[in-house]
């Protein structure tokens, strides 16, 4: 799963309409909200990035192989209390819920912690799994490749950025 951030607007937008809709808070200014909705994400998104550079200058620094890169990082999330994969989405509900009680523009929540928590993860989770249906739609076209041979890589890159694009989710 991953927070891509061409989906941060759509991803605010539909959280604060969901929980206004279904009246577990209530908003004076629904635009301001969603920029507070999307500063929580583009701050996962900052974090993560900067975890990744971390990570990555430590395994050059230690002179490990890239495939360290995915546990250095889960160390480096763990350290900072952030949240990776699935633990991301209890961190980005968590951010959320601070936001909206810290929020001007946010005037009453309603819901229970926890009945938010879960709506704004779905929703999350919703954007978050394209990452699944985009690799699926690449190796569909490509499929008359054999994987793992660099003709397939090239091919796969190309193919992933015009996907990508498609989807409106580039980095």
């Amino acid at each position: 799963m991953r927070l891509y951030p061409g989906k941060v607007d759509t991803i605010a937008a539909e959280i604060i309409t969901t929980l206004t809709q279904a009246s577990d808070i209530e908003v004076s200014d629904g635009n301001e909200a969603q920029l507070d909705c999307a500063a929580v994400l583009k701050e996962y998104i900052r974090v993560d990035k900067e975890l990744t550079e971390r990570a990555k200058d430590i395994l050059e620094i230690r002179g490990l192989p890239y495939s360290h890169l995915g546990r250095t990082k889960r160390q480096l999330a763990e350290q900072k209390e952030f949240g990776l994969g699935e633990d991301g989405l209890s961190w980005i509900a968590n951010q959320m819920l601070e936001a909206f009680m810290s929020s001007r523009h946010i005037d009453e929540v309603f819901a229970e912690d926890a009945i938010l928590r879960r709506k704004i993860k779905d929703i999350c989770k919703k954007h978050m799994m394209v990452d699944e249906a985009i690799d699926q739609e690449v190796r569909d076209r490509i499929k008359n490749l054999e994987e793992g041979t660099s003709a397939w890589d090239i091919e796969y890159g190309k193919v992933l950025d015009q996907v990508k694009g498609k989807h409106g989710v580039k980095d």
